[in-house]
């Protein structure tokens, strides 16, 4: 029988992908962290969004992030191995087509918005802002040693996606945007 507790991990160090130990509080594990932060929240999303092309879509998402994640979790002398899957570094164009899609269907913006609208909708605001940190840590991580660039810029275009679909998730349960107002 196979036991999830290791014990490995119990003086504060974690293994990499292709061998290594280092501080769970390292900026690499932060990273890696922050982007499975990430794609736990997008499960939870799915568990409120009916709409079935938010759903496919999250799905493809979800998959891409575990491979964003192993190549974050793998040091970059230990990448040319070849036990990674294939960063998707065509889906960038895919999200900007899906953005497009998506910005059609709704009336365009005039002003900030407050999160918030169905609970798909609110989902959805919060998995923004969990992919907007996720960007910072892997940001932070790429000013200590090198990060496939493909990486930042697939977590920034997700981010705008994340908005939109949060957007027009609220758009198809006509539930209206809320605009900020700022107070005097």
């Amino acid at each position: 029988m196979s036991r999830i507790y290791t014990r490995t991990g119990d003086a504060g160090e974690t293994g990499l992908f292709g061998g290594g130990r280092v501080s769970k509080a390292g900026a690499r594990v932060a990273a890696y962290g922050e982007v499975d932060e990430l794609n736990a929240v997008l499960g939870w999303v799915l568990v409120k969004a009916a709409d079935p092309i938010v759903r496919d879509r999250l799905r493809v998402i979800q998959a891409d992030l575990f491979t964003l994640g192993a190549h974050l979790a793998t040091p970059p002398d230990a990448r040319s191995r070849g036990h990674l899957p294939p960063l998707p570094e065509e889906r960038v164009t895919e999200f900007e087509r899906w953005i497009d899609s998506a910005e059609e269907e709704m009336e365009p913006l005039r002003s900030f918005i407050l999160p918030g609208g169905d609970e798909a909708g609110a989902a959805l605001h919060l998995a923004r802002t969990v992919c907007r940190r996720a960007e910072r840590a892997v940001v932070a991580l790429a000013g200590e040693e090198p990060v496939e660039a493909t990486i930042i810029v697939y977590l920034n275009r997700l981010s705008d996606l994340l908005f939109d679909l949060a957007r027009l998730a609220n758009h198809r349960a006509k539930r209206p945007e809320t605009p900020w107002q700022p107070r005097a």
